[in-house]
């Protein structure tokens, strides 16, 4: 006797797997040392490793955003968060999944970091969909700038240092036409990064330095999920949302697990003819957002997107609004490995 599933049984399971890994490690966001971007439904391997390939085509996606545009601080170089990002997501069958990477830099006043992470996604054939497993190796330099003093020779302070370090992390993905759901956390490491402090004399000459400030690389966590409403023949409409959250403290401390203060936002987006698409969404506590692209070239692969942020909420020490331009390109989906037989009447016998 054979039993067929039903559909929602197995996006139920999927359900439950991920809302149980998001249980085990939620936990406390103190403060987001990482980029937001509202395009994130547009950049799954940002958020994830296990996302890599496992749309079943190449993507690569570029991404700029100017936060709190055009705010400047009352001195110094305080100002807008700016930050650029480039990323790839292949599928590659010789491995069973594909590959990904992502690069960005992060400016945010006098602090600047470069990130750069390889990612390799096995993939799992789960109902309708492909489930995702992933790792990624990655590499942060961070550099800080000249910053003012309340305290003379305060070893926290840092003056002009560098340093770098490598990280890992992990992360799961399902896929299905209606359904995706990822899961992910980094910096699993929490590397300590060290930057040189000055020593000074009573008139605030510098005597010498010393490496005493210090940074920690948190651990971050990532849940989205989303689903494809097919509204009409011409038109999907697609709810999502996201959680990122901040996980401070070393594995095994006391309240690093606990769920408070994270960020949240939601989105829902409809898609035209998978040519145009416009869609609004809110941040928890900050700002409502509102998106728009369209589509060029052969098979709609070249795509366009714009998202704006108006900060609605917590408005000091900001600007009113944020943007982001992203410019994406799919490749085209891989053909078999080896050319079917061509048969003519010649040679049948």
């Amino acid at each position: 006797m054979v039993v067929k599933r039903h559909k929602s049984d197995i996006y139920m399971k999927v359900a439950v797997l991920f809302a149980c890994l998001f249980t085990t490690v939620a936990g406390t966001a103190l403060a987001q040392q990482q980029p937001q971007f509202t395009h994130y439904g547009f950049n799954g391997m940002y958020l994830n490793p296990a996302y890599a390939g496992i749309k079943g085509q190449g993507e690569i996606t570029a991404i700029g955003r100017y936060q709190y545009f055009n705010y400047s601080a009352s001195f110094d170089e305080g100002g807008e968060p700016k930050t650029y990002m480039l990323t790839g997501s292949f599928p590659v069958q010789v491995l069973g999944g594909g590959i990904g990477f992502h690069v960005y830099r992060d400016e945010i006043a006098q602090f600047k970091m470069t990130n750069a992470q390889l990612s390799y996604s096995k993939h799992i054939q789960l109902g309708e969909g492909k489930l995702g497993i992933g790792i990624q190796g990655a590499y942060n330099y961070l550099a800080k700038g000249v910053y003012r003093y309340i305290d003379a020779n305060d070893p926290s302070v840092p003056l002009d240092g560098s340093d770098n370090k490598f990280d890992l992390g992990a992360g799961v993905w399902y896929e299905s036409p209606t359904l995706y759901a990822g899961l992910s956390v980094n910096n699993l490491l929490r590397s300590e990064y060290k930057f040189q402090s000055a020593i000074t004399d009573e008139q605030g000459n510098i005597t010498s330095y010393q490496n005493t400030a210090r940074y920690i690389g948190e651990n971050h966590s990532y849940f989205t999920v989303g689903y494809n409403i097919e509204a009409s023949p011409s038109v999907v409409v697609t709810p999502s949302a996201l959680i990122k959250m901040v996980l401070p403290g070393k594995f095994g401390d006391d309240g690093k697990f606990t769920f408070k203060n994270n960020s949240y936002e939601a989105n829902v987006r409809a898609t035209f003819n998978d040519k145009f698409w416009g869609g609004v969404g809110y941040r928890y506590d900050e700002s409502f957002t509102g998106m728009a692209g369209l589509a060029l070239a052969k098979d709609n692969a070249l795509r366009i997107g714009y998202a704006f942020d108006f900060i609605a909420f917590n408005q000091d020490a900001r600007a009113l609004s944020s943007h982001e331009i992203m410019l994406s390109y799919r490749l085209p989906k891989p053909g078999p490995a080896t050319r079917p037989a061509i048969r003519t009447p010649r040679y049948s016998f």
